[in-house]
């Protein structure tokens, strides 16, 4: 992509992809969802994570899988409600952006 992919559209995609499931996700999923629409690594969206843990928007448990503990992602109700104002942000600023693009304002 050839656009500046800024905390606030990783922060916004990385909650869209959590609250697809109710009971949580995990890591490495979120990684290969997000890439679907980003090109992005796994150093660039474990911060990520970790700072909407520290800002409370996810919660974070640990379940065993396979043998091993896989560290699972889920949306508090702070991240539903940080989730619907980017929703609201990206439906306005988005629509501004068509517009200019299609020659008007």
């Amino acid at each position: 992509m050839v656009f500046n992919t800024g905390a606030a559209l990783l922060d916004a995609i990385v909650l869209a992809v959590v609250s697809n499931d109710k009971e949580g996700t995990y890591g490495y999923k979120i990684t290969q969802d997000v890439r679907g629409v980003l090109d992005v690594s796994e150093s660039t969206l474990y911060p990520v994570l970790r700072r909407l843990q520290k800002d409370d928007c996810l919660e974070v448990y640990d379940m065993a899988y396979a043998g091993r503990n896989r560290r699972y992602y889920k949306l508090t109700e702070k991240g539903t409600a940080q989730l619907n104002l980017y929703k609201v942000e990206w439906k306005n600023y988005s629509s501004k952006i068509s517009k200019m693009f299609e020659g008007g304002i």
